[in-house]
């Protein structure tokens, strides 16, 4: 197999009139689906796109996301996924950055891309989803022939942009051979060939994390059912009605449905398999979610640089952490599959167990680099490794403890406080809804140790107790020093708080930063 579109014409003969995706408006059988797959990359070849050039994609989660995704596969072209909550600028920077040929938007997007189709040379078609759109006249205008287009291992397939700690966008390069450890991945831990369809609910950004399961699910003939966006009711009555069996939160979700006064009235009893991931979670938070969804959460940890998960903590590992290991609850799992992980010092020696240093990780699934910036593929790519920047420790059965960022630690009076054990501490108190710790300038200490609370149900929040409260869980040196009250905190759009800009407030008016 050289094309992993393939795998959708092969699921079309497979499951002819299996329903293959949902949302909102529309449903699509598999051979619908291979057939306007087909179309879709026929147009895009006939509108001058070359095997190897950018075809962006810009919408509010729906069906054709998934199909552009499909037919870029068989075209052979370079899928650039862009996250829909970008402002116009950065949509033109990614354009630009990309050398983008076609921007298939949405009409909630369309001035951002406009914009973009003025500002950006070389990008010269926008194909505009809906009906009567220029997606659909392109479709109907194009033969549905199959097309599968021979592609090598090494072919650059998705530009998937990432700020991660930098702050600057940025395209990790996704391979063919990135994007089918991922399928190895996920079909791992599952029947390739299934008896009985499973119903996988997409709620987050399938251009981004949420949508890393679309081509497993469609290779393996399930159902996929996609949500424009996330709202409790909406969510939890989806599940109920199209008796959903697989699906994926990021913890903001999972901490929203546990607020949810109404979260009892919903027949969840399909539902055997939650996953999560993509930004840290409490272990109070962790505890409360398996009892309510039951024994069925199953965590993942990876990053953009690394397409797919890099370690699982396993539906069995919840239950253990439940009956005697507690301390499960703030780990991410295990590596998973086929990926190695190490923990390293500074000299990339690896560290003995136990001992916290940088997480590396070296596999299929790591990206090529990011597009035209060696200066920052360098620092992230060596020795056959990708540096996450996240500070780790390994215990003696093989999994691994997230301390925090690197660039995270707060040194407070010449000792280091990571943000992450303040804040479970912090979690762990009944008034706390969502916490961010941040050091901020202190005269005497050098940074001081500040929580940013957003308090549970607005109550009213006694600081000194919160305090107290850590000095009993922590040694007295990473206790906050002071506690702000919020109503909300910033985050990006997989949920994940923006530390980053919580602390850049406090240091807005300093010298120094650090």
């Amino acid at each position: 197999m050289t094309n992993l579109g393939y795998l959708v014409t092969r699921a079309a003969r497979f499951w002819a009139d299996r329903i293959a995706l949902k949302d909102e408006r529309v449903a699509l059988s598999y051979v619908e689906l291979d057939d306007r797959t087909n179309r879709l990359a026929t147009a895009l070849t006939g509108l001058g796109v070359a095997r190897g050039e950018r075809v962006a994609v810009l919408a509010w989660n729906r069906v054709e996301i998934a199909e552009a995704e499909v037919a870029l596969l068989k075209g052979g072209f370079v899928r650039v996924p862009i996250n829909a909550r970008l402002s116009a600028e950065e949509v033109v920077h990614v354009c630009a950055d990309s050398q983008v040929r076609v921007l298939i938007t949405d009409e909630a997007h369309l001035i951002a891309a406009q914009q973009a189709l003025t500002e950006t040379p070389g990008l010269q078609t926008l194909l505009v989803m809906g009906e009567g759109g220029s997606y659909e006249d392109a479709l109907t205008q194009a033969d549905n022939a199959p097309v599968s287009v021979e592609a090598d291992p090494n072919d650059i397939a998705v530009h998937h942009y990432t700020s991660g700690s930098s702050g600057v966008l940025k395209a990790a390069m996704h391979s063919v051979r990135n994007r089918r450890a991922i399928l190895r991945k996920i079909t791992f831990r599952s029947r390739l060939y299934p008896d009985q369809p499973e119903t996988f609910l997409h709620v987050g950004p399938i251009t981004h994390v949420s949508g890393m399961a679309l081509l497993p699910m469609l290779a393996q003939g399930h159902t996929n059912i996609i949500l424009s966006r996330f709202d409790v009711d909406t969510y939890l009555s989806t599940l109920e009605r199209e008796k959903v069996t697989q699906t994926y939160l990021v913890p903001t979700m999972i901490n929203r449905i546990l607020a949810a006064p109404n979260r009892g009235d919903y027949d969840l009893s399909t539902l055997k398999l939650l996953r999560y991931g993509a930004a840290p979670i409490s272990p109070t938070r962790l505890r409360e979610a398996v009892e309510f969804f039951g024994p069925i959460l199953n965590q993942g940890y990876g990053a953009g640089e690394v397409c797919s998960s890099v370690t699982i903590l396993t539906e069995a590992d919840h239950k253990l952490a439940i009956e005697s290991r507690p301390e499960l609850f703030q780990s991410c799992g295990r590596p998973l599959f086929e990926t190695e992980v190490k923990v390293v010092d500074d000299a990339g020696n690896e560290l003995p167990i136990g001992e916290a240093g940088e997480l590396v990780i070296r596999g299929e699934d790591v990206m090529q680099g990011y597009h035209n910036a060696p200066e920052l593929t360098e620092p992230v790519l060596k020795n056959g490794y990708y540096h996450t920047g996240d500070i780790a420790y390994m215990d003696d059965t093989g999994y691994i403890f997230i301390v925090d960022r690197k660039k995270d630690m707060i040194v407070t009076g010449g000792f280091n406080v990571y943000p992450n054990e303040v804040e479970n501490a912090l979690f762990e108190h009944p008034e706390v809804y969502e916490v961010c710790v941040v050091g901020v300038p202190d005269s005497d200490l050098g940074e001081a140790v500040k929580a940013v609370i957003v308090p549970r149900d607005e109550i009213k929040i006694d600081a000194d107790a919160l305090i107290a409260h850590c000095v009993e869980k922590l040694g007295k040196f990473k206790k906050p020093h002071s506690i702000d009250i919020v109503s909300e905190l910033p985050k990006n759009d997989a949920g994940k708080i923006l530390r980053r800009q919580v602390r850049d407030g406090y240091w807005a008016n300093s010298d120094r930063k650090v």
